[in-house]
């Protein structure tokens, strides 16, 4: 048997643009499925990037996001600059790992149920609606991401956490600062923390003395006085901190690379504008075809584990590269192609395992509504530049567009 080569790659890995796999990935699985990777603050990782080694690790409870107390941990950002999101820190009041971790994530988890989304859609789907009006009346040529992209999940997030939408300039550079890997200095960063925190400190003080029908309302009433065994005002506003973080930073994001992966090859909207029906396919397989996602989720591993025959000692930081695993032919056919009616399509854009996104309904919910909005409002839909020269967004954790430019037939809006 041919020894397998050893490879380090610099992260994040790009393609030619930002809609574009790296070649890089197809070399790896091929020939060195356990890399080394090097992150931005000069420390290094293990890079996985075949479908099977990225689930496993994932979906093992052993291994989780490394915490500050994880010796040796690799961090992401240089010189700590990163938020909490980006490097260990051990201010974040939810568990990571074990029986605590599983606690939030049960208590979290009954408030995303299916009904629920269903019961929040006709909402998005009016939003949606109103903020494509906006700016239809503006005209062309128009940035999807901040006319649609960016209001609609803030004003999601902020109905389910009980906070006013009005703040979400806000909550916008508060997020940007929690994913911070070189955008912003140390300080910056840490001003912003801090600002994030006293805003949700606040507003959980309020949801206490007068718990609503939202998200921490439930988690209030439900879990009762901290002392009786309910959450703490400190998980209460982590738990803020992160879900708004989480429920609109990224789907902003995958709502302009969603939109721009359908424009790019324009036969692809036409067969959803022929057949809406395939929405729900069509959001998923843009969700696995998905370039441009960002570093990637990284795991500590606690205990010795052998990887495609790579010794992996406990202490080790593994940087698994869920959209490389989701380009693996071994699971995908044809996984090199965006195939509109694929399916099933077991992708892992949410993870897997015990730290799975907790709010993955909600993102396919609000991917769904945003495309059927588009499809039925605006059929003529096109991007206003060649998608080569679309602009990734930098300095983050998470991948996106900086912004995602489009034009339409005005007769047709």
């Amino acid at each position: 048997m041919t020894p397998r080569q050893e490879q380090t790659v610099r992260l994040p890995l790009t393609g030619d643009s930002p809609l574009e796999a790296p070649a890089a990935w197809e070399t790896l699985r091929s020939g060195c499925p356990v890399a080394t990777a090097e992150l931005p603050s000069g420390d290094t990782a293990a890079y996985l990037t075949r479908y099977a080694d990225v689930k496993n690790v994932l979906a093992d409870p052993r291994f989780a996001r490394p915490a500050a107390t994880d010796p040796g941990a690799a961090r992401v950002a240089p010189d700590g600059a990163g938020g909490p999101a980006a490097d260990a820190d051990g201010s974040v009041a939810i568990p990571d790992r074990g029986e605590g971790h599983q606690r939030w994530r049960r208590r979290v988890g009954k408030y995303f149920t299916a009904k629920r989304m269903t019961a929040l859609r006709p909402g998005m789907t009016a939003m949606a609606e109103s903020l494509v009006d906006a700016m239809v009346e503006r005209g062309g040529p128009a940035d999807l991401k901040a006319s649609l992209g960016f209001p609609l999940p803030v004003f999601v997030i902020c109905e389910i956490l009980g906070v006013p939408a009005e703040h979400r300039e806000r909550f916008s550079h508060w997020s940007d600062a929690f994913l911070n890997v070189t955008r912003f200095t140390a300080e910056q960063t840490r001003t912003a923390q801090a600002e994030f925190t006293r805003y949700m400190e606040a507003h959980v003080a309020a949801v206490r003395a007068d718990p609503g029908d939202d998200l921490l309302g439930m988690l209030v009433r439900d879990g009762g006085a901290e002392e009786d065994g309910g959450p703490s005002d400190e998980e209460l506003a982590a738990t803020g901190m992160g879900l708004l973080v989480a429920g609109h930073e990224t789907t902003a994001n995958m709502i302009g690379k969603m939109t721009a992966l359908l424009l790019a090859d324009r036969s692809r909207w036409e067969r959803l504008v022929a057949d809406p029906a395939l929405v729900r396919t069509a959001v998923d397989e843009a969700l696995r075809f998905d370039a441009n996602s960002g570093f990637g989720i990284r795991r500590y591993l606690t205990e010795d584990i052998e990887i495609d025959g790579r010794p992996l000692p406990s202490g080790t930081t593994v940087v698994c590269a869920m959209p490389a695993a989701n380009r693996d032919e071994r699971m995908f056919p044809d996984a090199a192609s965006m195939d509109l009616t694929r399916s099933p399509n077991p992708h892992l854009a949410f993870g897997a395992g015990p730290h799975a996104c907790l709010g993955q309904a909600l993102a396919r919910t609000e991917l769904q509504v945003a495309l059927e909005v588009l499809l039925r409002r605006l059929p003529t839909l096109r991007l206003a530049v060649p998608a080569g020269e679309l602009h990734r967004l930098e300095g983050l954790l998470v991948g996106g567009l900086r912004e995602v430019p489009v034009v339409w037939e005005e007769s047709a809006a």
